[in-house]
């Protein structure tokens, strides 16, 4: 069953005040294979923040359902990183709101008209007219998935 990519859940950014949960970052890149036995050296330690996270002030997170732009990577319930203090330029993904409901498309911009694109050839770009309200909130910078 296909459908539209569509947020269905927004979030801030949380503004830690305490001692931040770190997590290990270890300094082997393991291949698909055989893992390197006794490659344990620590790099440093990482907060997840700092991977996805550059503007905490303007950035926050979605959850996703649909299937609309698994060509990009963006799958049903992924998690994604949206930032608003980057500019929506033509070829990004966005998050935009299209007559009142929120989609995630890549944006496509001539010099006399505005497109969303879904990343699958099952749906049909969506030209923007001037007549429909539309409002990108925010620019997509990563995503976060769990298996």
């Amino acid at each position: 069953m296909k459908s539209e990519t569509v947020v269905t859940e927004v979030a801030k950014t949380k503004s830690v005040t305490g001692p931040k949960k770190l997590l290990n970052l270890f300094s082997s890149q393991p291949q698909a294979g055989f893992p390197s036995p006794g490659d344990d050296q620590v790099e440093r330690v990482l907060d997840i923040n700092d991977l996805v996270v550059k503007n905490p002030a303007s950035t926050f997170f979605v959850r996703v359902s649909g299937d609309s732009m698994e060509g990009a990577g963006i799958f049903d319930k992924d998690v994604l990183v949206v930032d608003r203090a980057i500019d929506h330029k033509d070829g990004r993904i966005v998050v935009a709101a299209v007559n009142g409901e929120l989609v995630v498309k890549r944006l496509k911009q001539t010099a006399s008209e505005l497109f969303l694109i879904s990343e699958n050839e099952a749906y049909q770009p969506i030209r923007v007219s001037e007549s429909e309200e539309c409002f990108v909130w925010g620019v997509v910078v990563g995503s976060v998935r769990t298996f």
